[in-house]
């Protein structure tokens, strides 16, 4: 868990001929415990806060401006998705085609709930409770003491057995935009806010933000799904990324390793038998389990996990995106001396510019 894996999908030779090094062969593996103690404190990003910050936070907080600003940014982020789900050219066109057809069918015939319409959403389906309650019953659920969950609807209630069980809830904050990963720990919250707790503006009042020098052990991954086929394990979400983003920079933390289950909750409509595994890529993360209303399944998935993060995978716009991928690429090349790939442009939603600083 010590190790922090920093992947390049091609070869990346450096210059510097003395620096033959981590940055020189394939699909490099960066040992976070090689560098200098000058180096290490370039990885001490992001901020946790003290007890007396966190109670000035939620004093503080306003509740209403924070909410307002989530649904405008991911109305604008929804629109954005669906042009790109309808450009010309894109490579990534037959995902789009099964998201559609999933979104439609969950729409024609009322397996989703509030928000709606489901397009271009992680779908509220019906019986996500039940869902969750079934992954409660999971032996992997029941041992973990701290368990990562997506930020969408159809997981609240996960989120809400997560701390009510008195386990550790680690929760990214909405698309990164404003940092990272929130820890809520349900010792530190009574029963009347744990479950708003489970909600986004309750993760901004009562989580502690951390930062990637966080020694923390993630023993479960939730993750939501638009699709997922429960013969390979193959996953959809829904277009964003972020849930890869996530996966990578937690193997780069050493929190989590290719053993860390990863288990999703779907309505059994979201089952689907064509999601090609050859035409996934490299950072596309495989579910281990499926959770529906009615079953378990076990995928027995032979997909390879990420290894980290795939720099070259990652366009200009979405580094400058999210500042704190930004930070530690730069971090990451004035150890080496050598600067990292970057992957081709793309349209991003308008969170890309709205309201950056730095």
């Amino acid at each position: 868990m010590d190790s922090c894996a920093l992947r390049l999908s091609y070869p990346f030779i450096p210059s510097n001929k003395n620096n033959t090094n981590a940055l020189s062969v394939l699909n490099t593996t960066f040992n976070h415990n090689s560098l200098s103690s000058n180096s290490r404190r370039w990885f001490k990003l992001g901020s946790s806060s003290s007890s007396s910050n966190t109670h000035n936070k939620i004093k503080d907080f306003d509740e209403a401006a924070f909410e307002a600003q989530r649904l405008a940014l991911d109305a604008e982020a929804r629109e954005a998705m669906a042009e790109a789900s309808n450009e010309d050219g894109d490579p990534k066109a037959w995902k789009w085609v099964i998201r559609k057809r999933i979104w439609d069918a969950m729409e024609a015939h009322n397996f989703a709930q509030n928000p709606r319409p489901v397009h271009h959403r992680i779908p509220n389906f019906v019986g996500a409770s039940s869902a969750a309650e079934k992954m409660r019953g999971l032996d992997v659920f029941r041992l973990a003491q701290c368990v990562k969950v997506n930020p969408d609807s159809p997981q609240k209630q996960v989120r809400f057995l997560t701390l009510s069980d008195g386990k550790k809830l680690l929760t990214p904050q909405p698309r990164l935009r404003t940092g990272f990963f929130s820890v809520l720990e349900s010792n530190l919250l009574t029963l009347d806010t744990i479950k708003e707790a489970c909600t986004s503006v309750g993760v901004a009042k009562h989580g502690r933000p951390i930062g990637l020098d966080e020694k923390i052990k993630v023993d479960l991954i939730v993750i939501g799904s638009v699709a997922v086929d429960p013969k390979t394990g193959a996953r959809l979400g829904k277009g964003e990324g972020f849930a890869e983003l996530e996966y990578g920079m937690l193997r780069y933390m050493g929190a989590i390793d290719d053993s860390t289950p990863v288990v999703t909750s779907v309505h059994d409509s979201q089952l689907v038998d064509d999601i090609p595994v050859e035409k996934l890529l490299i950072h596309d993360v495989p579910v281990d389990i499926i959770c529906t209303p009615t079953r378990v399944i076990f995928t027995q998935t032979s997909i390879p996990k990420p290894q980290g993060i795939y720099w070259d995978k990652l366009s200009p716009q979405k580094l400058g995106q999210i500042r704190i991928l930004r930070e530690l690429k730069n971090r990451i090349e004035k150890e080496f001396g050598q600067k990292l790939p970057t992957g081709p442009s793309e349209k991003l939603p308008p969170t890309a510019q709205r309201g950056r600083k730095g």
